[in-house]
């Protein structure tokens, strides 16, 4: 399987390709078929190799070609195959070819169907890249791959200023968390001559101890830029507003895809984050306030895109609290399960916005529940796997991360208190959805129903959101052993317990109107409070008050600025050189004749005054 590995990133790169290249001239089904088949090829791929590896669970390397060599710095474009990544490649080929099979059905009356194939396929190709990388300069390439990629399809319906307004957002802010990262890189090279990650952590390791400033310095770099790419304080404001584009490419990129670019960045260099207890400390106070603040944000949100969009940015910080307390399996199990149910959720969003005449709000909705069955099924798991409810995918990720928080030495009974509360949130958040668009009065009339090629992907997907938390993954050999935990009986029976809480209170507010909190939130605190989680606790504003503003009233300030006047200056010039140089052609021949007479006797004066 080694020798053809390189085929898992390329055959969606040649299929983005070919669809570029013959711009919306192939039939549209011939796109379908290379849009979806191409990932799904690849998906086989994987599935043959992870059977291979149980036989031989050696890493591998597969060197194709040397990038660039300058001196004795000559990256390669090499692939690295261990545990971590066949599971990374799994969830990215399998759940974004249950994605693009959707797609092939949601996108098939958009004008511009191939270059939106294009597009998904060179975002799974990039995100291939990144975590096949064997050095961290071709992991960089995918990373940058990814960013390019997200901001096309967040921007894809472009003739709307708002979506690309969203696509340059969700660019630009990433782009902070970037060079953090790509100062990261430069520090690693500089102190440790490789940017090949397995030799340059084993360099870590015999070159630093716990406890240097270097390592906290280069791991706190390397946290920026996974800082941004998924979406965590303060960088998160991004990704609510890139539910601008078209709900499957949401999926995709809340899924298996972009925000989970960086909880596999830390969790691949976690050796180097070994190093620096503070900056373990650091990744689990972002993941803990990341989760709150988008949970509680969550839980005012009308939009039901947007409420999903929070809940991801919430279930990341659940991933960045299983890093920094060192529990890496638990969070990239929780990766996984997230990937189930998170796609199961955004293509059963995408389903009611397609049957309901592309409404949003879930106000307007209701009464769902025996009109789109299949959907509700679909909302029913994948909220119960997002709340954690027993025996779901998500209380067999979540719950050894709450486990892992409270044996944490310096603030677990924090850090664990945290998550708790954080559960009880978004059991709350789920099942208000539920309830308020699968139970009551309906208020829109779908009118349609949805085809195979969507049913069939949210099937599949209830599955694995409902069964997936039983799969073993072989992460044992990349990192270190885990701990034991050593919580009491009260802490575990409330952490399996808080959601089921949480879901109660949601059926009786919002399903049966049993329990009246209109007087707590109607409230002038209650009022204040709900704006301001609404606003997503005013984090743009204050972006727009400290960066925004005054860099467009710094750029409206020097737009006459004397550097432009000069070039304006040369352009008035040539056009005055030119309007006077027209004035000569008349068109009549004694003209011309007079002209290149007095040109000659010019001529022959000067040159006759020279000598």
């Amino acid at each position: 399987m080694q020798n053809i590995i390189w085929l898992i990133p390329f055959l969606p790169f040649a299929s983005a390709v070919t669809l570029m290249v013959t711009a919306g001239r192939l039939p549209q089904r011939l796109v379908a078929i290379m849009g979806a088949g191409s990932v799904g090829i690849a998906a086989i791929i994987v599935a043959m190799t992870f059977i291979s590896f149980q036989q031989a669970p050696d890493p591998f390397s597969v060197h194709l070609w040397t990038w660039m060599q300058v001196g004795e710095f000559a990256p390669g474009f090499a692939f690295y195959v261990d545990q971590l990544t066949l599971v990374m490649m799994s969830v990215i080929t399998g759940v974004g070819f249950l994605i693009h099979v959707y797609s092939t059905e949601f996108m098939q009356e958009d004008s511009d169907f191939s270059r939106y194939f294009a597009y998904m396929n060179m975002f799974v190709a990039a995100m291939l890249v990144l975590v096949l990388a064997d050095n961290l300069l071709l992991l960089y390439l995918g990373w940058e791959g990814v960013g390019v990629c997200s901001y096309l399809l967040v921007g894809f319906w472009y003739k709307d200023p708002q979506n690309g307004a969203a696509a340059r957002k969700a660019f630009i802010v990433t782009r902070v968390g970037d060079t953090a990262m790509a100062l990261g890189l430069l520090l690693l090279f500089a102190h440790l001559g490789t940017l090949k990650i397995q030799p340059m952590l084993a360099a870590a390791n015999a070159t630093w101890v716990s406890g240097d400033s270097l390592p906290t310095i280069a791991a706190l770099l390397l946290l920026g830029g996974a800082v941004g790419k998924s979406a965590q304080l303060p960088l998160h404001t991004w990704l609510p507003d890139a539910m601008a584009g078209p709900t499957p490419v949401s999926a995709l990129i809340h899924a298996a895809t972009m925000v989970t670019a960086g909880v596999y960045l830390i969790a691949r260099t976690h050796d180097l984050f070994l190093l620096s207890p503070d900056a373990m400390l650091i990744v689990a106070w972002v993941g803990l306030l990341t989760l709150l603040l988008a949970a509680f944000t969550a839980l005012n949100q009308h939009d039901i895109k947007r409420i999903l969009a929070y809940s991801t940015i919430s279930q990341i910080g659940y991933m960045f609290l299983a890093l920094g307390v060192g529990a890496w399996s638990a969070g990239i199990f929780h990766l996984m399960t997230h990937a189930f149910f998170k796609a199961l959720l955004f293509l059963g969003a995408g389903a009611v916005i397609h049957c309901l005449h592309h409404e949003h709000d879930i106000f307007k909705m209701g009464g769902l529940r025996t009109k789109l069955p299949v959907v509700f099924w679909s909302f029913m798991l994948g909220s119960a796997a997002l709340a954690a409810l027993p025996f779901t995918s998500g209380f067999f990720s979540k719950d050894p991360i709450l486990l892992a928080a409270f044996d944490q030495a310096d603030a677990g009974p924090w850090l664990w208190a945290g998550g708790i509360l954080g559960a009880l949130i978004t059991a709350i958040y789920s099942f208000r959805l539920v309830f308020i668009v699968f139970y009551g009065e309906p208020h829109t009339e779908p009118d349609k129903q949805l085809g195979w090629r969507m049913a069939w992907p949210l099937s599949l997907l209830c599955i694995l959101a409902l069964f997936g938390g039983w799969l073993a993954l072989p992460l044992a050999p990349v990192f270190p052993p885990a701990a034991e935990h050593h919580a009491g009986m009260l802490v575990e029976v409330i952490s399996i317990g808080t959601p089921i809480v949480g879901v109660l209170l949601a059926y009786l507010v919002f399903c049966r109107g049993s329990l009246n909190v209109s007087g707590l939130v109607d409230s002038s605190a209650g009022q204040a409070a709900k704006q301001f989680w609404h606003r997503g606790w005013g984090m743009d504003t204050l972006y727009n008050a400290l960066w925004v503003t005054p860099y467009v009233a710094i750029s409206k300030a020097l737009r006459p600025e004397w550097v432009d006047s000069a070039y304006h200056a040369v352009v008035h010039a040539c056009q005055g050189a030119h309007r006077a140089l027209k004035q000569s052609q008349t068109g009549q021949l004694r003209w011309y004749a007079t002209s290149m007479v007095v040109g000659m006797i010019v001529l022959i004066t000067v040159v006759g005054w020279i000598n």
